[in-house]
């Protein structure tokens, strides 16, 4: 019998085999301790293709603040932090400054993006932050702070160590860190250190000794047997309001989309060429924007700069950033582990009608939502769309057309309340209702919210049916859910 032990060590770096020994007749494979920050070239093993695709994504959103007693380089002063790429199409004279984060070389960019097993593939800016489009979801950086989101078997993980080593080079040191993901739909496919919530946090821990402000705590939310959300965040200071737009952060995560719209984003659906002297940068360029128009992702972002990619075989992504806010859209259209994400930053004081617009796009059979946002996030916000209705029977109502219309909360002559896009009547609707909601409030200030809905009339509704027929109505923990009814 062949065992396999992996070692518990608390370093940074690589994690490659010895040779393996013998110990009483059993073959042990030992585990090479980690090396600081990222000397080893690659990130973990290579897993060949498994037929299904993981799609919902990682997210490390780390704060950095300025190391007191560092001389700050001001971006007006340094030649390099002009960006000759990024000039305004309306004033091609303007060149935007960058400072802090945004002041990181390309090839460090890189580095990072290979510790976590992805590569970037184009780019959009503005005043405010850059917007990288990667292999494997996307990257945002404002001066300071770096979102990082990736799916699949990247190990995001695995560039905590960079980051804080790039970030001394430039006399940042991390304020705030942040990380969260949904339970995996393949959790067999991951690797190291992505294989258990647990061994995530450990992973983190282990970096205390690069950076003592990643002791934070890590959150369930949502029930262990469903849908559920995991958290990690080390929260000590304030962040930098001038200088990030973090106030609140929803993600749309969609299961089983509607097989018309999945067959959108396999790439043999558009032509290959328009005409011979179109290159195959040029070809891509354009069906991505194909995508992007037949789906109706464009009407989602409007005044957006949009950079889009489509992929081979199948598969889109879409990054788009207007002033400080940014919003990206992933999309795996596989048969059997189809998904289709819409995460944005927006400080809107409504998502209900965004929310309606994305699920109508996609039409799936169940979504989660997330909403991470801080307290003042919460006051500005007012109506919060995951909390709309009772605990038990809330609903919401997408209409299948793109008929114009307010988005109202229409209570029925039951407890329940169905939200819904148009005026009331008629019955083109597709209902979702809300089948599971939690909350909670991290560190300082922090509130961390999930609600899953499931498509009434699905085998999902029909599964959960009797749970929810004894399920009685009670306070959740956190914050108050009649504060959001």
């Amino acid at each position: 019998m062949n065992t396999t032990i992996d070692s518990n060590d608390n370093s940074v770096g690589s994690h490659e085999s010895l040779p393996p020994i013998e110990i009483g007749g059993t073959v042990v494979h030992v585990e090479q301790p980690q090396q600081p920050f990222d000397d080893d070239e690659h990130s973990g093993e290579i897993r060949e293709y498994s037929g299904v695709f993981e799609g919902p994504e990682k997210t490390l959103e780390v704060v950095f603040r300025k190391i007191a007693g560092f001389e700050h380089l001001n971006a007006s002063d340094d030649e390099a932090s002009l960006s000759e790429s990024v000039r305004s199409p309306a004033s091609p004279g303007n060149i935007i400054l960058r400072s802090a984060l945004r002041t990181l070389p390309r090839s460090d960019l890189d580095r990072i993006c290979l510790r976590a097993r992805c590569t970037i593939l184009s780019s959009v800016s503005n005043r405010y932050l850059d917007a990288y489009v990667l292999s494997e979801s996307s990257l945002f950086v404002y001066p300071y702070m770096i979102v990082l989101k990736t799916c699949g078997t990247t190990t995001l993980l695995r560039c905590v160590a960079t980051l804080i080593e790039l970030g001394r080079t430039i006399g940042l040191e991390v304020d705030w860190l942040g990380y969260n993901r949904k339970n995996f739909s393949f959790p067999g496919d991951q690797m190291f250190p992505h294989g258990s919530f647990h061994q995530e946090m450990d992973y983190l821990y282990s970096h205390r000794n690069l950076c003592e402000r990643l002791n934070g705590n890590g959150y369930t939310l949502g029930p262990v047997t469903s849908d559920h959300w995991f958290v990690f965040v080390a929260d000590h200071t304030k962040r930098y309001a001038e200088d990030n737009d973090t106030d609140r952060v929803l993600n749309i995560m969609m299961f089983d989309i509607d097989e018309d719209v999945a067959q959108k984003f396999y790439y043999d659906q558009y032509q290959a060429r328009i005409n011979p002297d179109e290159t195959e940068a040029e070809a891509t360029k354009r069906i991505s924007m194909e995508q992007t128009k037949s789906a109706g992702i464009d009407a989602l972002v409007p005044g957006a700069t949009i950079d889009p990619r489509a992929f081979e075989p199948c598969g889109y992504s879409m990054n788009a950033i207007l002033f400080h806010s940014y919003s990206t859209m992933h999309i795996t259209p596989e048969e059997g582990s189809s998904y289709a994400s819409f995460e944005t930053n927006q400080k809107v004081k409504n998502y209900t009608p965004l929310i309606s617009n994305v699920v109508r796009a996609f039409r799936p059979k169940r979504f989660v939502m997330t909403l991470m946002a801080d307290e003042g996030g919460l006051v500005e916000l007012g109506q919060n769309p995951l909390f709309t209705g009772s605990a038990c029977s809330a609903k919401i109502a997408v209409p299948l057309n793109k008929k114009s219309g307010s988005l109202k909360s229409i209570p029925s002559s039951s407890s329940s309340s169905v939200t819904t896009l148009g005026t009331a009547g008629g019955n083109n609707n597709n209902t979702y209702k809300r089948r599971d909601l939690a909350s909670i409030q991290v560190e300082d200030d922090v509130c961390c919210m999930m609600g899953s809905w499931v498509l009434e009339g699905s085998d999902e509704t029909t599964e959960f049916a009797s749970r929810e027929k004894d399920q009685v109505q009670q306070r959740h923990r956190g914050l108050s859910v009649s504060h959001y009814s």
